[in-house]
């Protein structure tokens, strides 16, 4: 009997990290399909406080090794020792690589005799300052002149068209880019019948990792500007991250501390329970891929408000008909404020974004890699195909 096709995923955090995100979520989630599929599935990630070495979740065996830098010659070496039996990986080689490029990829190709797949969920340029001067180009120069030439032979993913115009900016060949969109999980039990907040207040959120890039401060701006006329305004702060102390100072400045909570990291059943007491929710993010939180908001009939430059909001928000794009925090307060003020015009949003957001399932975005994996591996690695999801998005 043929063994199954094993699939290596890589990347530099998982979702119980304190820092993990969508984009973490994403690979994981897939990785659940492919296992649902009949594939066995192995994470390479960091390893972090508190966390064990080897962990199995839904299927997926996950190896933590390194730090925030560490992981990735960490993941190297793990690759080339089970290239001749040993290590962590084991005697089972795998057939495909999905090599995450958050900012950097592992460069698996270079070590790996497995076709490589590169997951980008869009171009770091206007993050990598965060990172310091010198560390900042050091990155950068390795994403966009280093990581194209490397990769040149190899397959791209990325989740928006936006996203992959970025890429083919890079030098990428276009033919070489495959867009898969993200997928979603349905709604289950009493979250998908909660209400949206009670008519006498104004409720917003944000549902974001804390980090500079996503721009929370322009959330908090907003805030500040509603509660002069509205002082039953509250703000819903949900995820957290490294960045959470700076906003909760912030806020003191503002003075809306008593107007805004920060709940940081909570579980699936609370966030859902968040987003349906919402009325909109900003996504003020300096860059996004897609934007999950986008439709994880409109499952709840919540319309989101975002900034048009962010790339990816383009695909994930239809201005004017599933939310708004904006630019600029001046023009955030404001399209806040009409929806507000107008809460019929916000619950035809609404009702268009959760009609978009039923679209979308993980089954069909497993579905496009799968078909990915078709192209680069020979006809006997090839996994198994499961049939379509009747609420399947197309994929490309």
């Amino acid at each position: 009997m043929t063994d199954p096709t094993h699939v290596l995923l890589l990347c530099w955090r998982d979702t119980a990290h304190p820092q993990g995100g969508g984009s973490e979520r994403y690979l994981e989630r897939v990785g659940a399909e492919l296992v649902a599929r009949g594939m066995r599935v192995t994470l390479l990630t960091a390893a972090y406080v508190g966390a064990p070495a080897e962990d199995v979740r839904d299927g997926v065996r996950i190896l933590r090794a390194g730090g925030r830098l560490t992981v990735y010659p960490r993941a190297l070496a793990t690759i080339v020792a089970g290239r001749f039996g040993r290590g962590r990986l084991g005697r089972i080689a795998p057939d495909v690589v999905v090599d995450t490029q958050n900012g950097i990829p592992f460069f698996s190709a270079l070590v790996s005799r497995a076709p490589t797949i590169v997951l980008v969920h869009h171009c770091h340029r206007e993050q990598w300052p965060v990172a310091g001067r010198l560390l900042g180009r050091l990155g950068w120069f390795l994403e966009s002149w280093v990581s194209p030439r490397v990769h040149r032979g190899n397959r791209y993913v990325t989740v928006s068209g936006p996203s992959a115009a970025e890429l083919a900016s890079l030098g990428v060949d276009e033919g070489r880019i495959t867009v898969i969109r993200n997928g979603i999980d349905p709604l289950s039990g009493p979250v998908a019948d909660a209400s949206h907040a009670a008519e006498t207040a104004t409720r917003l959120c944000v549902l974001s990792r804390l980090v500079p890039h996503k721009q929370v401060e322009d959330a908090l701006a907003v805030v500040a500007e509603l509660a002069h006329a509205r002082p039953e305004v509250h703000l819903d702060v949900i995820g957290g991250g490294w960045w959470s102390d700076q906003l909760r100072r912030r806020a003191t400045e503002l003075g809306v501390d008593e107007h805004v909570t920060f709940h940081g990291h909570v579980d699936e059943a609370r966030k859902h329970r968040l987003l349906a007491q919402a009325n909109v929710h900003l996504m003020p993010s300096r860059k996004e891929g897609w934007g999950l939180a986008v439709i994880e908001a409109a499952q709840h009939r919540v319309p989101t408000i975002g900034y048009r430059s962010s790339v990816g909001l383009v695909e994930s928000i239809e201005h004017g008909e599933t939310g708004l794009l904006v630019d600029g925090v001046d023009e955030l307060v404001s399209a806040t404020r009409k929806l507000i003020d107008n809460p019929d015009e916000a619950a035809r949003l609404g009702g268009n974004a959760q009609r978009k957001a039923d679209g979308y399932s993980w089954s069909a975005t497993a579905d496009g890699f799968i078909e990915v994996f078709d192209d680069v591996l020979p006809t006997s690695r090839r996994p198994r195909r499961a049939a379509p999801s009747p609420t399947r998005a197309d994929a490309h």
